[in-house]
């Protein structure tokens, strides 16, 4: 049995910690397990031949420790357990505790900043470095992280998204670090090595919710950054599914820009919702025609089927940038026929 902590399994330290609390006890525990979880228990229990007194000693004060932060964490949030538990363990042990703590109950950094106003979110993080504002928005719900993109200056936006595009990982330190200025700044009251953050995604999900104009600025800036990147942000912005965020007008314009044999083989691997859509936009006569032909092909190639609505997507961005249809957005106003 080893000696440390951090050698053990989550499992094995539930085992160590039932053993420790007595058969009783861990009789309690276990009626609110499911049958898998006390069969994997029972069977790790069973496995466990020798628990020397110290490391018994370490899984359960390690265990207390949880169970206070998360009191804390019950009593007054996030910013409230931090400040106890630096007062009482120190900021390292406060950092780990919680670090364990948020990553089981999949507590979000940043996490109290979701009931925080947009523009007064925007007001204190307008002056900070890029790099700790594209941190700071890959955390956020992608509305409240569009609205704020959206009203920075627009020779900000382009450098922020390329950022967070590119963002690889945070260390828990750094967004504690972080986490406590902006709580600082805010008077607000209310972690793994690496934490996976930003990326295309993120950008793509954000873009997708700020209104054309915005959007617009942004890729013509990382066109001229990184236009790799660009491109694949562009890719992942509009997917074939996405076509039922056309107006009626719009999905008519591109049916006549696409080649039949194209709409047959993307309407093959299509929802019911969009195979109806782009039907009820064409002429009947077209319409039992591509239902003909889908029935007589039989099985397609999915290879083939993405590649047709990746050339339909194709039609639809080129029709976009030339004013010629119009993709409704989240930051945009529907039109009115």
């Amino acid at each position: 049995m080893p000696r440390s902590t951090k050698e053990l399994t989550g499992k094995e330290k539930a085992a160590v910690l039932l053993i420790g609390l007595g058969p009783e006890v861990s009789a309690k525990v276990l009626r609110h397990l499911t049958d898998e979880e006390i069969e994997e228990l029972t069977l790790e229990i069973a496995a466990t031949r020798h628990v020397p007194s110290e490391l018994r000693n370490q899984i359960i004060k390690e265990f207390h420790e949880l169970v206070l932060a998360q009191t804390y964490i019950a009593e007054g949030g996030i910013s409230y357990a931090r400040e106890v538990l630096e007062k009482a363990l120190g900021r390292d042990k406060a950092v780990d505790i919680l670090k364990r703590l948020t990553s089981m109950l999949q507590v979000r950094p940043f996490d109290f900043l979701k009931q925080t106003d947009s523009m007064q979110l925007l007001h204190y993080l307008q002056e900070e470095h890029p790099q700790t504002i594209a941190l700071v928005l890959s955390y956020l719900e992608p509305k409240q992280a569009a609205e704020i993109l959206a009203s920075l200056p627009p020779e900000r936006q382009g450098d922020i998204a390329f950022r967070m595009a590119t963002m690889r990982g945070a260390s828990p330190e750094a967004i504690y670090e972080v986490e406590r200025i902006l709580e600082q700044k805010l008077a607000s009251t209310g972690i793994a090595d690496i934490t996976q953050v930003g990326g295309v995604d993120a950008v793509v999900q954000i873009l997708n919710l700020v209104d054309r104009s915005t959007e617009r600025a942004i890729l013509e800036q990382l066109e001229t950054t990184d236009p790799e990147l660009a491109e694949e942000i562009k890719k992942r912005m509009f997917v074939f599914e996405d076509i039922v965020l056309l107006d009626n007008r719009s999905i008519q314009k591109v049916i006549r820009e696409v080649p039949q044999e194209d709409l047959v083989l993307a309407l093959k691997g299509a929802s019911e919702e969009v195979r109806q859509l782009l039907f009820r936009n064409m002429s009947q006569r077209m319409a039992e025609s591509i239902r003909e032909e889908m029935e007589y092909m039989g099985p397609v190639r999915l290879r083939d089927v993405e590649e047709a609505q990746g050339r339909i997507v194709g039609v639809i961005r080129r029709l976009e940038e030339l004013g010629e249809i119009y993709v409704r957005r989240g930051g945009e106003d529907e039109l009115i026929e």
